[in-house]
């Protein structure tokens, strides 16, 4: 299933001329190859929302085994990171109206993922220059780099952070190489956007180069035939799994799941060791055709005759830069947007990064506060007084009421001898209360500081850890991702 969106008749800024014909071409190759196609032409933001909600359901209704494409064409835009869709009635004057006017493409991808489907192909003919001059200042040039998601393939009709053209033609270039290649049978769709990429670059003269995000797990072809690949692929036209493939699928089913894992990052070294043996020319269109940064490194280190080394070391330069930025947008941090802002002063993206860096720290400012909560007093439970003890109380506060002599502490002399007979003990110095005639021992006082000491024995202090604020910090600085 397809749906196919061409935005060219735009209310706010010149019309595009070729949006509307790339569209109508890409439903008539779709259709070709076993498509059931919807065409939606110059939608507007709630008819754009719509029509993408409304595909999302047949996909689900057609089940898992249906291959999903979106085509657009049209303008697009990057703001802060993300990338949105322009309908032919925005209206935008300030960067804050982006969001408000556009569609995300997040949503489009996200619309997708959630319903359950084999293949997932989302063409982006945009990124054309930005028609809003008010916000020129204010956003990145082109689209900035999305990771596809699982099942999914994103192919851009130029490379991240860069313009791509409308074309003099019928079609723009990016669309044009797409119809040539398509129809090739049997050719693996990441095998035809390599081609589409070298085409749209010589076409252009290096102006444009296509790029795209694959996680697919399946392979695909838009016509069938027999596939250079290791393993036949099957195409949209195809209506039984390849010969030999046992249990590939039901009748009738579009597409059969043939392919393998997605190949390794190579080294540069792994790179240079294959591109020496090759002419300039030879490793100049492999490595277009291949699109990696560490293929076009290795190119530089081999090669540097003009013209094809300054057209690859301005794609290195400028990839560079989106992977920057894709990386500090990630990660949304003070330290990441400062980062960027020091490795890349004076980029389209560096106001970009100056904002974003203020809004990340006023985030970090606001969590890292701490909150005061009062904790209650953690102390030890009150010990509840025996029988016993509560009748010693009541005798003494009685005892209390009556008058209660001592004697002086004489400094001349020890204290006078005890009235009754014994032997003489040690002479106690202080505390020796004499009531009715009888002497009652209160122990030695510990002065102001210390604690008292009562007839029970017990000490009258404070119980439980004394001191300290009672309180405690729930929280601590943090410093938090996205």
């Amino acid at each position: 299933m397809a749906l196919v969106i061409g935005n060219s008749a735009y209310q706010a800024v010149a019309e595009l001329p070729n949006p509307a014909n790339d569209a109508k071409a890409m439903a008539e190759l779709l259709t070709a190859a076993g498509f059931e196609v919807a065409t939606a032409p110059d939608l507007g933001q709630a008819e754009m929302r719509r029509a993408i909600g409304d595909f999302a359901a047949r996909v689900a209704e057609k089940g898992q085994d249906t291959v999903a494409l979106v085509f657009y064409a049209g303008h697009g835009l990057q703001v802060d990171g993300e990338n949105f869709l322009v309908p032919v009635d925005a209206r935008i004057s300030r960067e804050a109206d982006v969001p408000l006017q556009t569609v995300r493409l997040a949503d489009v991808m996200n619309a997708l993922a959630a319903v359950p489907s084999k293949t997932r192909i989302v063409l982006i003919d945009a990124c054309r220059n930005n028609p809003f001059s008010e916000i020129n200042k204010v956003v990145g040039r082109g689209l900035a780099i999305v990771d596809a998601p699982a099942g999914s393939i994103v192919s851009y009709s130029t490379a991240p952070g860069s313009e791509a053209e409308d074309g003099a033609g019928a079609n723009s270039p990016y669309t044009g190489a797409l119809l040539t290649v398509a129809k090739e049978p049997g050719v693996p769709i990441e095998q035809a956007f390599k081609r589409v990429r070298y085409a749209v670059h010589q076409a252009t003269a290096g102006r444009q180069t296509p790029w795209e995000s694959s996680s697919l797990t399946t392979d695909f072809a838009f016509f069938p035939g027999v596939s250079t690949s290791s393993a036949p692929v099957v195409a949209a036209t195809d209506t039984k799994p390849p010969a030999g493939k046992a249990g590939g699928g039901a009748a009738g089913q579009k597409v059969a799941a043939v392919g393998g894992p997605r190949t390794a990052v190579r080294s540069v070294d792994s790179w240079r060791n294959e591109l020496k043996a090759k002419s300039q020319f030879e490793a100049y269109e492999q490595v277009i055709r291949e699109d990696s940064l560490e293929a076009y490194q290795a190119y530089l280190q081999l090669f540097s005759a003009a013209p094809f080394q300054t057209r690859v070391r301005e794609i290195v330069d400028r990839r560079k830069v989106m992977v920057a930025w894709y990386t500090a947008v990630t990660v949304n941090t003070p330290a990441s947007f400062e980062l960027f802002m020091t490795q890349n002063p004076g980029t389209d993206l560096f106001g970009t990064a100056q904002r974003l860096f203020g809004r990340a720290s006023n985030r970090q400012i606001a969590i890292a506060t701490p909150i005061q909560i009062a904790a209650p007093c953690i102390c030890a439970p009150p010990v509840q007084p025996t029988r016993r003890e509560l009748r010693r109380t009541e005798r003494s506060e009685k005892k209390s009421t009556k008058t209660v002599k001592r004697t002086t502490v004489r400094d001349d002399g020890p204290p006078p001898p005890p009235p009754h007979a014994g032997p003489s003990g040690p002479p106690i110095s202080i505390g020796i209360g004499i009531i009715g005639g009888g002497m009652i021992p209160h122990g030695p006082s510990h002065g102001p500081s210390g604690p008292s000491v009562g007839p029970s024995g017990h000490s009258h202090g404070p119980v439980g850890p004394s001191g300290g604020s009672g309180g405690f910090q729930r929280g601590s600085p943090m410093g938090l991702g996205r």
